[in-house]
C-alpha cells in the first residue's frame, strides 16, 4: 500500500519565507562585515603601530632613531652595492640591511633605496671605473673567495652604501672588519651594528650645523699630517680645527671638544687654567698622552735604547679628575709583528717578521658603546694608567692589555734581542692593565681653594670650582691617533690611520678615535645604540653537516605528510557526519 504524504500549504509558505529571511540576513551581515572593515581600515591609517614579538625587540627601533626620522624634510637615498650571487653570510647582511631600511621607512617615507650589483654588466673597463669610483668615495673592497664545480674564484664586491641627502653624500661601510675574528662572528656584530650604522649616516648628513672641535697645539703635539687622515675624516662630520691657546682666556669658547695628540713639553699653569675651566663649564677633552719618551728612531740606529719618564706637567691635573697616569712600559705577548734581521743566507740578509712587546695588540672586551664590535688597535709604547678619587666620577676601562703581559718601569731598556728568543712567560702573569679610561660625572676643579679671590672673582675669568656633567678619556698612548706620513716630490701625504705597512693591515685606530669624539659629542643618546646586543639563533654547522639528508627530507617530507594525515582525518569526519545525517532523516 502506498502512502502520500500530506503537505500543508501553509508549511510551505512558512518554510519559503524563512529561506527568504536567511538570505536577507546573511546579505545584511555581509554588508555590515564590509563596512566594519572600511571603517576599521580608515582609522588605521591615521594610526601606526607595531608589535615586536622577539625577546630582544629586535624589530624595535630606537627612541633616538625615530626622533632622527621624524625631522628628516627630504628624501634619504641608499645605494647598497650589496646584489648578486653571494655566499649564504652576505645573502643575510644584505636581507638585514633592507629589513633595516623597511623598519626605517615604516616611520619616515624619506627612506628609500636600491640594491645595486656592482660587478653586472660586459663592459670590464666600465665596471673597473665604478670599483675606482666606489673605494674614492669611501667604500672599502672585499676580495671574496667561492669554491664551485670548476675550482675556486675571487670576487670584489663592496659590502657598503652610498648614501644621498639633498646635495651632501656619505658613504656607509655595513661590514666591518675585525682581525682574528671568525668571518661569521663578523657578520654577526656587523648585523648588530646596523641600526646606529644607518641612524648615524643620516643624522651626520641632516645636521645643520657641524659641532667644533680642536686639536691643542703649542706643547709639541702631533702636526697636521701625522693627523691628517683623521682630520680628513671627523671634517666630514666636525668644524675641524688647530687651536694654540697661547694664555688666552677664551680660546677654547665654542668648541664642542677638543684633542691632546701625544704633546712632549710641558704645559704651564696658565694653560691648564684655560683647560680646567673649560672642562668645568661643560667642555669634553681627549687625552692622548706618552708618560714614557720612547723611539723606534734611536733603534734605526742600534739595537739598544731607553725608554725614560716624561713630565708633561698634566699629571697633577689628570690625577684631580680621577687617572693617574705610570712612568712605565707595558710589554704584551699579543703585539704587532716588526721586521727584524735575524741573519744572512748568503749575501743577502735574512728578515724575519717577530712581535714586538712594546707595540701591543689590544682587543675590545666590552660592552660600550664606543669600543663595541670593534677592530684590533695597535699601541706603540703605552704606559698603564691607574682609576683614582672621587667614587661619584663614574670611570670605565675602555682598553686594556691581553692576559699575557707585563709592566717595565722606567727607566727601561728596550732592546731588539728581546725577540731573538723564545719569551718566558711566567713573566708575562699580568692581565688586563688599563691602557684607555672613559671619565664621566661632575669633576673638581684642580684650583679649588688654589687662587686668590681676586681671580676667583673676577667676572671676566667667571671661575667654577666644579663642572656640569661632563665627559673625557684618557689613553696612555699617543701614538693611537698618529698615522704614517708617505712623502713624494717634497710633498708629504698622510697615510690610512691604523694601517700597518708591514702587516698591510688595517686596525681600528681610526675608528675607536671617531667614536671616541663622537661619544663625547653625542647628546642625542645615539652612541648608546652601539651596545644594543641582538641574539642571532643561527644553525648548528656539525649538526647540518652530521644529519644533512635526515633534515633535508624531514623538510621536504614532513609538511607532505602533514597535509596527508590532515586531508584523511578531514575526510573521515565529513563522511562519519553526512553518513549520520542521512541516518537520522531516514
Amino acid at each position: 500500500m502506498v502512502i502520500f504524504k500530506n503537505t500543508k500549504p501553509e508549511q510551505s509558505e512558512q518554510t519559503s519565507i524563512g529561506r527568504k529571511g536567511v538570505k536577507r540576513q546573511n546579505i545584511y551581515q555581509f554588508f555590515m562585515g564590509l563596512a566594519i572593515v572600511v571603517c576599521l581600515n580608515i582609522i588605521v591609517s591615521y594610526l601606526f603601530t607595531r608589535i615586536d614579538l622577539t625577546s630582544e625587540k629586535k624589530y624595535t627601533l630606537s627612541a633616538t632613531t625615530k626622533k632622527i626620522l621624524t625631522k628628516l624634510d627630504d628624501v634619504v637615498y641608499f645605494k647598497i652595492y650589496l646584489d648578486g650571487d653571494f655566499p649564504a653570510g652576505f645573502k643575510r647582511l644584505r636581507n638585514e640591511t633592507v629589513d633595516m631600511l623597511n623598519q626605517f621607512n615604516a616611520y619616515s617615507d624619506n627612506i628609500q633605496y636600491k640594491l645595486i650589483n656592482p660587478s653586472a654588466g660586459t663592459d670590464k673597463t666600465q665596471i673597473q671605473n665604478l670599483y675606482k669610483e666606489l673605494y674614492a668615495k669611501g667604500l672599502e673592497p672585499t676580495n671574496l673567495k667561492t669554491k664551485n664545480t670548476e675550482g675556486s674564484s675571487q670576487q670584489i664586491i663592496f659590502p657598503g652604501a652610498i648614501v644621498t641627502y639633498k646635495d651632501r653624500e656619505l658613504p656607509l661601510q655595513l661590514l666591518k672588519s675585525q682581525i682574528g675574528i671568525a668571518a661569521e662572528s663578523v657578520l654577526n656584530s656587523s648585523i648588530q651594528s646596523l641600526e646606529y650604522n644607518i641612524a648615524s649616516v643620516i643624522k651626520k648628513l641632516t645636521v645643520t650645523t657641524k659641532p667644533k672641535i680642536a686639536f691643542i697645539k703649542g706643547h709639541g703635539e702631533l702636526d697636521k699630517y701625522e693627523t691628517g687622515d683623521i682630520s680628513n675624516t671627523l671634517s666630514e662630520y666636525y668644524n675641524v680645527q688647530r687651536v694654540w691657546i697661547n694664555h688666552k682666556l677664551k680660546a677654547l669658547n665654542g668648541y664642542k671638544a677638543i684633542i691632546i695628540a701625544k704633546p712632549d713639553s710641558i704645559f704651564d699653569e696658565k694653560d691648564k687654567f684655560i683647560i680646567d675651566q673649560y672642562i668645568m663649564k661643560g667642555g669634553k677633552v681627549l687625552w692622548l698622552v706618552d708618560p714614557v719618551f720612547a723611539s723606534m728612531d734611536s733603534l734605526s740606529k742600534s739595537d739598544i735604547t731607553m725608554g725614560i719618564a716624561q713630565r708633561l706637567g698634566i699629571e697633577d691635573q689628570l690625577f684631580k679628575y680621577g687617572v693617574r697616569v705610570n712612568y712605565n712600559l707595558i710589554e704584551d705577548l699579543n703585539a704587532m709583528p716588526i721586521p727584524v734581521k735575524t741573519g744572512n743566507l748568503g749575501n743577502q740578509p735574512q728578515i724575519n717578521y717577530l712581535p714586538w712587546y712594546f707595540f701591543p695588540v689590544v682587543m675590545p672586551s666590552i660592552k660600550n658603546p664606543i669600543v663595541n664590535n670593534l677592530n684590533a688597535i695597535k699601541f706603540e709604547f703605552a704606559s698603564s694608567l691607574d682609576t683614582v678619587g672621587s667614587k661619584s666620577i663614574k670611570k670605565t676601562i675602555l682598553l686594556a692589555s691581553s692576559s699575557y703581559s707585563r709592566v717595565m718601569p722606567t727607566p727601561v731598556s728596550i732592546s731588539l734581542d728581546i725577540m731573538r728568543n723564545e719569551p718566558d712567560e711566567r713573566l708575562f702573569n699580568k692581565s688586563n692593565i688599563p691602557l684607555a679610561v672613559l671619565l664621566e660625572g661632575k669633576f673638581t676643579s684642580l684650583y679649588r681653594h688654589r687662587i686668590s679671590d681676586t681671580i676667583a672673582n673676577d667676572k671676566e675669568i667667571a671661575f667654577k670650582d666644579s663642572s656640569v656633567a661632563t665627559r673625557m678619556i684618557v689613553v696612555s698612548d699617543g701614538d693611537v691617533i698618529k698615522n704614517d706620513v708617505h712623502i713624494s716630490g717634497g710633498n708629504k701625504f698622510p697615510l690610512p690611520l691604523g694601517y700597518d705597512r708591514y702587516t698591510k693591515e688595517t686596525f681600528g685606530n681610526k675608528d675607536f678615535i671617531q667614536n671616541c669624539i663622537d661619544y663625547l659629542c653625542d647628546d642625542s643618546g645615539l652612541m648608546e645604540v652601539r651596545s644594543r646586543e641582538l641574539k642571532l639563533r643561527l644553525l648548528d654547522k656539525k649538526i647540518i653537516t652530521k644529519h644533512r639528508i635526515m633534515i633535508q627530507l624531514a623538510n621536504i617530507g614532513l609538511p607532505v605528510i602533514l597535509i596527508l594525515c590532515f586531508a584523511i582525518i578531514h575526510g573521515m569526519i565529513r563522511k562519519r557526519k553526512y553518513t549520520r545525517s542521512k541516518t537520522l532523516k531516514s
